[in-house]
Formats: structure tokens, sequence, C-alpha cells
């Protein structure tokens, strides 16, 4: 049943025509879970998106918030940035997602925005339903048919970063929006995150017979900004997700897009265990896995981390080489006990 869902909705954004045509991380943060959502009343927006805000408040009047927008090779990828404090921070976030939007200017170089110029946020409201109802200006409908897809994406994935949203609804002067004008990719049902990001077919998958699954790869600017792009990838069909996100981050990206793996092609997998609890234990093997320093490298493990957590029902990553909990890591954090899905991905130091 959930194929069949998310084949229709990949359908429903245009995926196939696409497709046949064609733990704060990256930073200097803690590390932490993403906290519970808090009770929400209905149609609250101050309420609920205030109650969001406390998952990483600044002394400088700040707050960490992140933002889907186009990188330099046109993914669409999460950056973090200090925003100000706001009372509605999902009104916050959209309003820093419109191109010459108050922030945007702070965005790595080479990234851009991708809602049109001058688009209001008219309103943001979350339903007690975790259903965040989002009013534009007209301005919205100003927009490159070729970014369709990418705005429905950057929107949702925004959103739905906040633990109090987990679907979106597009209105516009108050007009709940039916469809998309310009590719006419219908919105009869709210968006998220099973429309994917990033979307693209391995090359042993069918459409009407797979498993979409969420990996997350390194890219890199000009400017040595290195982050995370998520990308879902269309697997043979399978119901064993854990470890097909495993096997999929081993076999790396498609090279011709530019990405960059995290994991030796030649990594050993030991075992990848799903318990009923969301917690996956993955065991490497030592041989491809650690560096010349007989360190695992911190890219390699965070992208297991964010890539299995993105994945439904997984929690918590344990990460064992060798059979053993006790790893020395490049990026000096502590494996040793399960970790949660980082709330910052690919934070900009300012």
């Amino acid at each position: 049943m959930k194929h069949q869902y998310w084949v229709r909705t990949a359908a429903i954004a245009g995926v196939v025509a696409m497709l046949t045509t064609g733990c704060s991380v990256m930073g200097g943060g803690k590390k932490a879970d993403i906290d519970p959502p808090p009770t929400a009343g209905a149609d609250a927006d101050a309420q609920t998106t205030s109650a969001a805000v406390t998952i990483d408040m600044a002394a400088d009047n700040s707050a960490q918030m992140t933002v889907y927008v186009k990188d330099p090779k046109g993914f669409v990828a999460p950056v973090s940035l200090g925003l100000p404090k706001s009372v509605s921070v999902i009104k916050t976030t959209l309003e820093n997602m419109v191109d010459g939007g108050p922030e945007t200017s702070i965005l790595p170089a080479g990234f851009k925005a991708l809602l049109p110029k001058n688009t209001k946020v008219l309103g943001a409201n979350v339903t007690s339903d975790k259903r965040a109802v989002i009013d534009f200006s007209k301005e919205f409908l100003n927009y490159d048919q070729q970014d369709e897809r990418k705005i429905l994406e950057a929107i949702t994935w925004s959103l739905t970063s906040f633990p109090t949203v987990e679907k979106v609804q597009l209105r516009v002067e108050g007009k709940d929006l039916k469809e998309m004008p310009k590719g006419k990719t219908p919105l009869d049902t709210p968006l998220a995150r099973t429309m994917g990001i990033n979307i693209e077919k391995a090359t042993d998958a069918e459409f009407g017979q797979s498993t979409p699954v969420t990996l997350y790869f390194l890219n890199q600017n000009d400017q040595n900004y290195k982050y995370y792009v998520p990308v879902t990838r269309l697997v043979k069909r399978t119901d064993d997700v854990a470890k097909a996100v495993v096997d999929q981050l081993v076999k790396g990206p498609d090279l011709k897009k530019g990405l960059t793996g995290v994991l030796n092609t030649a990594t050993e997998v030991k075992s990848v265990k799903q318990g009923a609890d969301g917690l996956v234990t993955v065991d490497f093997g030592s041989s491809k896995l650690l560096d010349t320093d007989q360190k695992v490298p911190g890219d390699a493990l965070q992208s297991v981390i964010l890539s299995l957590t993105e994945n439904a029902g997984i929690k918590q990553v344990q990460i064992k080489v060798d059979g053993a909990v006790k790893i020395t890591s490049t990026d000096n954090q502590n494996y040793t006990k399960p970790v949660g899905k980082p709330v910052h991905v690919n934070e900009v130091k300012m």
C-alpha cells in the first residue's frame, strides 16, 4: 500500500515525466535529536511555531532555521541559517526563501532562493493535524516552469523540518491552490515528504515496482563550502528499507550529476538490523572504512545517520565497526551510543 501511495504522489508531481526525459551537520553546532512536537491547538501558528523555535535559539537575537534552496548544480538542498527571532518561524523561514528576501544575501555562493521575487507570505497557520496552511500573494505564481517541482520540494521539506508539521497545503490570495498553473502539477492533496526530493531512478528499478529511499551525498561550491544533498532514489522494491539505504550509500551517487559518495564502493556491510523501537544498528567491516589514521570519516557517519533517519520508522542509528561501538572518527564526535536525526543540516557559519 505504501508503494502505491508513493507512486501516486510521485506521478502527481510529474516525476515520471521528469525522469524519462532527463546533531548539527557540516557546522560547528552541537548534535541533538529533534525535539518532540509540543501540544498544539487548532490553527495556532504563533503557539505552534514558537514552540518549535526552542530547538536552537542563539544569544544574538537569532534562531537557527533550515531553508531549502537551489544549489549551484540545480539540486534542492538544505541550508541552516541564523535568522532573526520571530513569533512565527514558519513565516520567517518562507520569507527567507523568496528570491531577494531579507536574509538571502547570506546564502553560500551559488545558492539561490526558489520562491519568485516579491512573493509575500500572507498567512502561515498550523492545524491540529500537523498541516501547515500557507497563503501566498499572487506573485508566487510568477515562477519559471522548470522550477515548479523544485519550488514544491523546497517548501515542503523546509516546513516539514519542524516537528509540528507533517504536510503542507498551499493557497494564493486566500484561495486553495488546486494545481500549479504552469506545469499543471495537481495539488488536490496536501504535500508531504513522501513526494521525495531530487528524485532519480536506479538503473535496475521499474517505476511501478520500486521503493523510494532518501540518501545524503556530498557536494561543494567553488568557495569550498561542503554540504549534504538529499536524493530520493527509486530502487527495486524491498521491505528492508534500512538495508537498501546503506547499500545505496555504498553504491554511491550518479556520477554524471556531480555529487560525491561518502562510502568507499568496496565498503563491507556486515549487517543492518532494525529493531521494533526504531533503532537501526549498522555494522561495517573496517578494511575499507577506516582512513590512513585508522579513523572513520565523519562525513560518512553523518551521511549514514542522515539517510537512515530520513526514512520512515527509523529514529536512531547505532554504528558499529567490526562489532565494536567504540569508534574513533575524524569529526571527534561520540558514536558509542545511538544517534538521532540532527536538528540542523549544512549550517552556515557567519
